[in-house]
Order: C-alpha cells, then sequence, then structure tokens
C-alpha cells in the first residue's frame, strides 16, 4: 500500500520497487490508485553535501514564478555549502556564486518577451559528464526540460522535476491549434521518465492524477517574510495613486491572456475605488485601453515591489491556472486580504473566508462582490489583512528548501551507494 508523504509513513521496499516499475512505463494503467512519494524520516548520509544541476526553461532577465523559485533554490544550495550549476536560455553568467550555461533558445512567437530552451541532448549530456551532478533538478519543464530528463536517464542521474507551469492550460487559454492534447502529452513523457516529480499544490497533484502521473510530492513555494511584510505600507504612496481618498485594489504579476484579467473591468466600476496592475506582458496594451483609468506601475523588483503589495487595500487575481499562486502569498505575507480563483494553487495558498476569498473561475459578479465587502467593510478589512500575515508564517523558504533538499537526497541515494560500491 502506497502512502501519503504528508502523513509521513514509508512504504515497504516491495511497494517502492512496484512503484518504480510503474513509473519507468512508458503507457498508464487504465486502472490505477494515486501514488505519493515519501520522504525518508532521515537524510541519507547525514549532512552529504549534494552536486546539484539545475535546468530551468526560465530564467532572468524574465520575472515569473520559476525564475523567482529558481533563484531561491540556488541561493538555498549556496548558503548550505552545496554546489550548483544552472542550464537556462537566459541569465548572467554566474549567479548565488555558480555558473551558468546559456542554452539555445527561441521566443514564442505569441509572446516574445518569453524564450524557450531548445538545447540538443548531446550537448546537455556532454555538461552533465563534466559536472557529474548527484541530482538533476528541472524547475518548469518543457521543451528543454524534455531533453535534460532524457540525457539525464540515459546517464542513470537522478532527476526530480518541479511541476509548476500548466502547459495544458497555457495552450487552450492562447488556443494553440491541437495544442492542449499535445501538451498533455508532453507532460506525461517528461514526467513519467523522471524519478520525482514535486507539485505546488494538492490542485496540481490532482491535474496530475488525471493525467495518469503519479509518484508525485507536494513541494510548496516559500515567501521572504523579512521583504514583504505590512510594515512596508507607504501611505504618501497610496495618497499618490489615489489622491481622491480611493482605496486600491491591486494584481502583480504577468499581463497575459491566461491571467483573465479583463476581469478587473467589473472592479473597476465599483465606486471609490483605483486599480492598480504591477508587471508587463503582451496584454499590456490592451489592458491600458481596457483600464483607461488604472495604474500601470510596470514590472518592480526587491523593496519596490514591496512597498506596492503593502500599499494595497485589496489583492486580487483572477488567473484560473495557477499551480501556486506565489502574488497571492506574497500579498498575503503583506498583511492584505486576497480574493483569488477557487481553482488551482489559491485554494491551497488562501484561507478562504479568513485571510481573503475564493470565488468561482471567471465569475465576475462574485469577484465584484467580494472586493465589494472588503471595501465596505473596513473592520473586515483590517481582521483579514491580519489574518494575512498569521496564515504564512510557516512558509519560509528555507523551510521549503530544506525539504527540496530531503527530495533530493532521496532519490540520489540509490545513485551514490552504486557509486561508492563500484
Amino acid at each position: 500500500m502506497d502512502l501519503c508523504v504528508r502523513c509521513g509513513a514509508i512504504p515497504s521496499v516491495r511497494a517502492m520497487d512496484l512503484l518504480e516499475r510503474r513509473r519507468r512505463s512508458r503507457t498508464v494503467p487504465a486502472h490505477r490508485r494515486s501514488s505519493v512519494v515519501p520522504l525518508p524520516l532521515t537524510r541519507p548520509g547525514g549532512a552529504r553535501r549534494l552536486r546539484v544541476l539545475v535546468v530551468t526553461e526560465s530564467f532572468l532577465p524574465q520575472v515569473n514564478g520559476v525564475t523567482n523559485s529558481v533563484r531561491r533554490v540556488l541561493e538555498h544550495l549556496a548558503a548550505e555549502g552545496h554546489e550548483a550549476e544552472l542550464i537556462a536560455p537566459t541569465g548572467p553568467a554566474t549567479y548565488a556564486g555558480f555558473p551558468v550555461t546559456h542554452a539555445r533558445g527561441a521566443n514564442l512567437p505569441f509572446y516574445a518577451d518569453f524564450r524557450i530552451g531548445l538545447e540538443t541532448r548531446r550537448r546537455l549530456r556532454a555538461t552533465m559528464e563534466r559536472f557529474r551532478p548527484d541530482v538533476v533538478h528541472i524547475a518548469s519543464p518543457a521543451t528543454l526540460g524534455y531533453q535534460a530528463a532524457r540525457a539525464a536517464r540515459s546517464l542513470g542521474i537522478p532527476t526530480v522535476a518541479i511541476y509548476q507551469t500548466d502547459l495544458v492550460g497555457f495552450a487552450d487559454r492562447y488556443a494553440i491549434p491541437g495544442g492542449a492534447r499535445a501538451m498533455e502529452s508532453l507532460t506525461r513523457r517528461i514526467h513519467l521518465g523522471v524519478d520525482r516529480t514535486l507539485a505546488p499544490s494538492s490542485a496540481s497533484i490532482q491535474q496530475l492524477d488525471r493525467l495518469g502521473i503519479d509518484a508525485v510530492a507536494r513541494w510548496p513555494r516559500g515567501v521572504d517574510q523579512v521583504l514583504f511584510e505590512p510594515a512596508r505600507r507607504d501611505e504618501a504612496f497610496h495618497a499618490e495613486l489615489a489622491p481622491h481618498g480611493e482605496l486600491l485594489v491591486g494584481y502583480v504579476g504577468r499581463l497575459a491572456p491566461e491571467k483573465e484579467l479583463e476581469l478587473l473591468t467589473h472592479v473597476g466600476r465599483l465606486p471609490g475605488v483605483r486599480l492598480v496592475l504591477v508587471g508587463g506582458g503582451p496584454e499590456e496594451e490592451r489592458l491600458r485601453a481596457l483600464l483607461p483609468d488604472a495604474a500601470f506601475l510596470g514590472v518592480l523588483h526587491s523593496v519596490e515591489l514591496a512597498r506596492a503589495y503593502a500599499t494595497l487595500d485589496v489583492f486580487v487575481h483572477t488567473g484560473r491556472h495557477e499551480t501556486y499562486c506565489q502574488s497571492a502569498q506574497e500579498a498575503l505575507a503583506s498583511g492584505v486580504p486576497v480574493v483569488a480563483p477557487r481553482a488551482g494553487g489559491p485554494i491551497d495558498v488562501v484561507d478562504d473566508t479568513v485571510a481573503g476569498y475564493l470565488y468561482e473561475p471567471g465569475d465576475a459578479g462574485e469577484l465584484v462582490a467580494h472586493v465589494e465587502r472588503l471595501l465596505t467593510q473596513p473592520v473586515l478589512r483590517r481582521r483579514m489583512s491580519q489574518a494575512a500575515r498569521a496564515s504564512v508564517r510557516d512558509r519560509t523558504w528555507q523551510a521549503v528548501n530544506e525539504l527540496l533538499v530531503s527530495h533530493y537526497l532521496d532519490v540520489s541515494a540509490p545513485a551514490v551507494s552504486r557509486r561508492r560500491a563500484g
């Protein structure tokens, strides 16, 4: 019987062997039970230092959830004394003291700001043979991640894939002919070919289960609670954005079709509201026309971004295809109540009716009703603001990345034992 990682239970060796053979199969059984990979109760080899090759489809200067989580992982590995290298389509020559190898890539024709990796398996194998990693971390795999997984498998190197982008939902939203089916197939091929998949939310695990992908564990996202905090609220900045005493309702993230930001037009009609949008993307021009009275602050970083979050009165997210919704979590850390769809990551991130509200995806009426309730009831808003900060108190990057390293150690232990025996 396969048991849940969140329960801390470990299945028998025979069950793990069966799980391994099943995962290696290229076909999905017609009748199966979802398996969630357990973590060891103790780390193999104690405080063993690892060599980690991180492969990502997205990195600086792109600013998105994948880039941010990869940066946090590299920073943690550096702080803990591990060795790492990064392969990415873009980025600086080094990050956190680790070298960055630039993969070949191309811009998406319908999203020029997003570059995907198109590296060959031969070149990826060469990097792996030179660096000799204990584990390959594949962040939000698509084209580059698929090749990396196959290269690592051919060399017998353990792999951990991070499911972070809903490729199927992405293809649906951009109306790519045959795209959803192709992305379903790609997602299966990738995640059935790795040693472990880590998904950020219960909804993501269920989505992968529906695609026939088991051997999945939950790995959430942390939040920088020093950077994102209520004390960064700036009343002068609030007055600048709302000169007539309006309340600020804001969104932070990519301005892209899959975010369904046209729903904000309904929020913008509420009296005494000023919309604030932080971010950039292909939809910016269209949204400026739809929301002529909104404040568009562009892409912000670090303290400026934290100030923008904390100065909002209510945070709104509109997209239904978020595997986690890190921006909602950063808003909560900033003491801002969140209104988000009852779908995907927000289900786990937002404590409904306590730190904010969840609404039926695409339901403009329910979205507006929740926002209006928060704006017209200041006592409720203050109570939810306090609950928002408290709800993320245990979600630190340190704790989250320690969990990630435990997964690394678990999947790499058999390979390390084989090398030592040889």
